[in-house]
């Protein structure tokens, strides 16, 4: 009787062998990248702008000394015309948008308008401006030819119509009357007083160097004094040296002054009714002038 082999082990050996080989195979889970960053979708960011340039600041001036021009005004209230002299102060045409104080000073009898250049005026005001001792401003020298009473020509009239508009429209002025002042020696300071006394509202102060006022102006002066707004009326600087020949005359004004309560300096010194005097005198009168501008 042959001998039959039962066939479940081979086959139990075989299913598992299959159920091996078609089973998955178990890989580890691949690890997570890590996150990306997010992309705007904003276009590219500009570079960083430059700083904003402002601009040059102008350099500061380096003028040590103002410039003279010349000029005139003909006209038929005048048998000559009316020359004058404009002091420019140091880097007046540097700073084009600065407009300036102005101060009108009036020479001698028998002299013209370059007397006081010639003794120091545009000299010594260069060193206060530089020096920062004063504002700048500009000085103004009219010619008067006469030797006539004010009453007896138009030089008055030219003076105040003409001349000052002329300045102002032709130079950068500050037109108020705080910022224009009015002075002179000898026959000019008797102008300035005429001037100045008769018109409060345009000059802000009255210099009378060693004035030799008009006798048709003796007068009225009282009057036009008594009548004056003392709250208004510039102040009004005189100085005399001891010496001068029309010295009584000088502390007769002084004396008038001091009645009327007119708000006024007086200084007497030693010295003649001459240049030399008046030369020596020069930097006080211009700093006198100027000191009211000081803060403006």
């Amino acid at each position: 009787m042959n001998r039959f082999l039962h066939p479940t082990p081979l086959f139990f050996f075989a299913a598992l062998l299959l159920i091996a080989c078609s089973a998955p195979q178990h890989r580890p889970a691949p690890q997570a990248e890590p996150p990306r960053p997010t992309v705007s979708a904003s276009p590219s960011p500009l570079p960083p702008s430059p700083p904003t340039l402002r601009p040059t600041q102008a350099a500061v001036c380096a003028e040590t000394e103002g410039k003279v021009e010349t000029g005139s005004i003909e006209t038929r209230l005048l048998d000559k015309p009316m020359r004058y002299r404009v002091y420019l102060p140091p880097c007046y045409n540097a700073q084009a948008q600065t407009r300036y104080p102005s101060l009108y000073l009036l020479h001698g009898q028998n002299f013209d308008e370059e007397q006081w250049q010639r003794i120091g005026a545009f000299r010594t005001a260069d060193t206060l401006i530089t020096s920062g001792q004063v504002p700048p401003f500009l000085i103004i020298l009219p010619y008067d030819y006469s030797s006539k009473q004010p009453t007896q020509y138009g030089f008055a009239q030219v003076f105040t119509e003409l001349l000052l508009p002329q300045i102002d429209s032709t130079y950068r002025t500050q037109t108020q009357s705080e910022f224009r002042a009015i002075g002179g020696l000898s026959r000019g300071a008797g102008w300035a007083l005429h001037l100045g006394i008769r018109n409060p509202q345009i000059f802000g102060a009255i210099g009378a160097h060693s004035p030799a006022v008009f006798y048709s102006d003796w007068t009225t002066l009282r009057y036009r004094l008594h009548d004056s707004d003392r709250n208004t009326f510039p102040p009004v600087f005189v100085d005399a040296g001891e010496h001068d020949s029309g010295y009584e005359n000088i502390l007769t004004l002084v004396a008038l002054l001091n009645e009327m309560n007119i708000p006024h300096e007086w200084h007497a010194y030693q010295g003649y009714h001459e240049e030399k005097y008046w030369s020596a005198h020069v930097e006080e009168y211009l700093r006198w002038y100027a000191a009211r501008w000081q803060n403006n």
